[in-house]
């Protein structure tokens, strides 16, 4: 059965950072092949990955109703024009295969298409033995349960008082939307003191989290995200790696 990694946060604490980090380490563990699923319409997991994304999901729906349109899926029903289309949007590597959501296009409702997606992506992740999920900030794609439940749900945050207090309303908010997971950890990025202060013990008791891992700023991570460089070119002695390493291996 797939373990399902959920990431999420609030905007520029580094959601992406971690989601890359936990699939190229998740492989460098042998824990393969990963499902990364780029659920942020902003759309960069790829360049974490070292790969491109030429397709998203969330263009798909526009690109099947304008082939239907012109009578050109005779034969096939509209569901399965979907999940042909969705198939073909799957970036498939050596270790790892890629899928970008992106942003809807067009008008009209999306619910027809979030179902079907729903569908192919349950179909899709059984396949794999982890599956990392990058959000966008908040928790609208859980809310919609696009993924039903995850195993283990990952909120980032900076170490500023702002940032913490997003974390304790999303979690709130998880509590309110009913949304389920197994397990909770909080990663507290780019400090510049490498410590759990007070105020994170503090939202870990409240939370009730089972994990709190602080991370510091990191040059050479600054580095490769400046170049667009891949996270699988990070120093195997990399702090912030071998502490993923360590989460990892607990977790697992």
């Amino acid at each position: 059965m797939s373990k399902i990694i959920a990431i999420t946060g609030k905007g520029g604490v580094g959601k992406t950072t971690i989601s890359g980090l936990l699939v190229t380490r998740l492989i460098s563990n042998n824990y393969e092949p990963v499902l990364a699923v780029d659920a942020d319409p902003n759309t960069c997991l790829d360049i974490n990955l070292g790969i491109t994304a030429n397709k998203t999901v969330g263009s798909i729906r526009e690109e099947a109703r304008e082939i239907a349109g012109k009578g050109l899926s005779s034969g096939i029903s509209k569901q399965q024009l979907l999940e042909m289309k969705i198939a073909e949007s799957l970036v498939e590597c050596k270790n790892f295969d890629y899928i970008a959501m992106g942003r809807p296009e067009g008008p009209g409702c999306y619910c027809y298409a979030n179902n079907v997606l729903k569908e192919v992506l349950k179909e899709i992740a059984i396949q794999y033995p982890y599956v990392v999920l990058d959000n966008e900030a908040g928790l609208e794609n859980l809310s919609r349960r696009i993924i039903q439940k995850v195993n283990l749900l990952i909120f980032v945050s900076d170490s500023s008082l702002r940032g913490l207090d997003t974390v304790l309303r999303l979690y709130q908010l998880a509590q309110d939307m009913e949304i389920k997971f197994d397990k909770l950890a909080i990663f507290v990025n780019r400090q510049k003191r490498n410590e759990i202060t007070n105020e994170m013990s503090q939202m870990k008791k409240i939370t009730g989290s089972d994990y709190l891992i602080s991370f510091p700023e990191n040059e050479e991570i600054g580095s490769i995200a400046e170049k667009g460089e891949s996270l699988f070119n990070l120093s195997e002695k990399n702090e912030i790696v071998l502490k993923i390493d360590d989460f990892i291996k607990e977790l697992i």
